[in-house]
């Protein structure tokens, strides 16, 4: 078996080369042609033009990252999209720091205060939807990029653990919840030209359906297996393809990935060590799934990673009844060999 480590490669330069190339061209087009789209718009100077084209990038930027997540369990071929998300995130937030520079500069430069207490505190009115303090959740979801893009780092995620890990790079959700209604309660109340707000409106529909029906298509999948004299049932040999995966659902929350690899089957746990991604939804290479988020790697057939990583994850016993595979629902310890079950047409 040989063992390539996932690193940097051409595709990961192809993907941030592709998505920063497209941010540049947004911003030319936008500051190129977007006054003469939008029309005479009183008061509106170069310099918030300049805080609208990066505002508008950051925002279709957000939507895009949090629409990729669905996209891919929605249809594999989005799956290299999550590959390297991290770093579309961490380009997003500069955008949108750019954005938000570029308005506290020109409203607050001669300001008396200091310019971010002078953001704060120029409209108060917390007690009415129209005219709102939009300004704060622009703040807030300001703060949640710097923190997801400055924690986006490995070290971070070992420092600090997966779960927690996890746990605060949930802060995309808010994060994108407080850009609409910034966008919503600030630029789309002075705005004459129904474009944008049909834009906004589209993009974060889009991302709303798109999680809806995600959840709903891996409800369905992820059936809870029945059970057989206290295992799990994972089915005929001929559901599961060559290198790739069953996900069983255990009645205790957790999944199982059951791989078929080389005419025998092994089954480990589907969450990664590195993020929780899920390994079923991965195919082995040179004898290794390969997670579909970062490309972190594991032998099934003992949940460990080839030296000289030391990841592991927990592995599950398999046994056949009849024709049925079925998978003993207690895991073994991280990184515990078990006996690949041979397919049927293997054993006979």
């Amino acid at each position: 078996m040989r063992y390539v480590p996932v690193q940097w490669n051409g595709f990961k330069y192809l993907y941030d080369l592709a998505f920063v190339a497209a941010t540049v061209v947004y911003l030319f087009l936008f500051l190129r042609y977007g006054p003469h789209l939008a029309g005479p718009q009183p008061g509106v100077d170069g310099a918030i033009h300049i805080a609208r084209a990066f505002g508008s990038c950051a925002f279709l930027m957000l939507s895009v990252i949090l629409a990729i997540g669905p996209l891919a369990r929605l249809d594999r071929r989005f799956l290299p999209l999550l590959y390297n998300r991290r770093h579309f995130g961490v380009v997003t937030f500069f955008v949108a720091a750019t954005h938000a520079t570029a308005v506290v500069n020109w409203y607050f430069n001669f300001s008396p205060v200091p310019k971010l207490n002078a953001t704060l505190s120029a409209n108060t009115s917390y007690g009415q939807l129209l005219g709102f303090p939009f300004e704060a959740f622009g703040v807030f979801a300001l703060i949640a990029l710097a923190v997801l893009a400055f924690t986006s780092h490995d070290f971070w995620l070992k420092f600090l653990t997966p779960r927690i890990w996890k746990a605060a790079h949930y802060l995309i959700y808010p994060a994108y919840l407080a850009v609409v209604l910034h966008v919503s309660l600030g630029a789309l109340q002075d705005e004459t030209n129904a474009v944008f707000a049909v834009v906004v409106a589209a993009a974060a529909g889009a991302v709303c359906v798109l999680h809806a029906w995600a959840a709903l298509v891996e409800r369905r999948r992820a059936v809870t297996a029945d059970l057989l004299d206290g295992w799990r049932v994972v089915g005929r040999d001929d559901e599961i393809a060559e290198g790739r995966a069953k996900v069983v659902l255990l009645g205790n929350g957790d999944r199982v990935a059951v791989f078929r690899h080389e005419g025998a089957f092994s089954a480990i746990s589907n969450a990664c060590a590195h993020q929780n991604g899920p390994l079923g939804e991965g195919r082995i290479l040179d004898g290794c799934v390969t997670c579909p988020w970062h490309g972190f790697q594991y032998d099934v057939r003992n949940g460990r990673t080839p030296a000289p990583f030391t990841d592991r994850v927990p592995t599950y016993n398999l046994r056949r009844q009849g024709d049925l595979l079925l998978v003993d629902p207690r895991p073994n310890p991280p990184g515990t060999p078990t006996e690949p079950v041979p397919a049927l047409e293997a054993a006979t």
